[in-house]
């Protein structure tokens, strides 16, 4: 399979487009990865509302345990420690919560800013290039074929610029339906040297 042109200058603008194309995938690859970095950087908020919330719910265990060891003043002194305890687990857990939220749209926003240009990126330069390859071995399969000459021929005829006709002959139409194989031959490489199978 042909993948780039046998002709300099539009195998120069293929092999341009593909540096081109690649260097924007890394690009978009870069900026999703620093898009989730950044955005990953706000999990430290939640990482502090969890070590508060933990410190907390430790300090006010600890003192429902020692007041509730207290002589005389029984268990239930320590139920508002206890309380506060719940509350500050409470308060770990939204901070790990956060923590988990913050880490899920840091993976999606970043995933969003790379892949969806990547994809149309890979999508345009794919289809160009495809249809290149499978124009190339068409056009190539036809010359090879009986018969496959002369149609070239026409397909120059019927699409090529007046000039490169009239440098082929001066009466190019005249000369092919007379099947002057000179002429022919000129003509199907008109069409080749269009298609990228052979050099200009």
């Amino acid at each position: 399979m042909q993948i780039y042109s046998a002709s300099p200058l539009a195998r120069a603008r293929q092999v341009t487009s593909d540096v081109l194309a690649v260097a924007a995938i890394v690009l978009f690859a870069t900026l999703g990865i620093l898009t989730s970095t950044l955005i990953s950087a706000l999990a430290d908020l939640g990482r502090g509302i969890e070590d508060a919330g933990r410190g907390f719910q430790t300090t006010m265990s600890d003192a429902a345990s020692t007041i509730g060891d207290i002589p005389l003043v029984g268990r239930g002194a320590g139920t508002p420690f206890r309380d506060a305890s719940e509350a500050a687990a409470a308060l770990a857990a939204a901070g790990r919560d956060q923590q988990q939220l913050v880490h899920t749209l840091a993976v999606l926003a970043g995933l969003i800013v790379a892949l969806v240009p990547i994809a149309l990126i890979a999508r345009h330069w794919l289809v160009r290039r495809v249809a290149f390859a499978r124009r190339a071995s068409a056009v190539r399969v036809l010359a090879g074929s009986r018969g496959g000459v002369e149609l070239l021929a026409l397909r120059a005829l019927s699409g090529g610029s007046d000039r490169d006709l009239l440098a082929v002959s001066p009466d190019p139409v005249a000369d092919w339906r007379s099947g002057n194989a000179v002429v022919v031959r000129r003509l199907a490489d008109l069409a080749l040297r269009d298609a990228g199978v052979v050099r200009g």
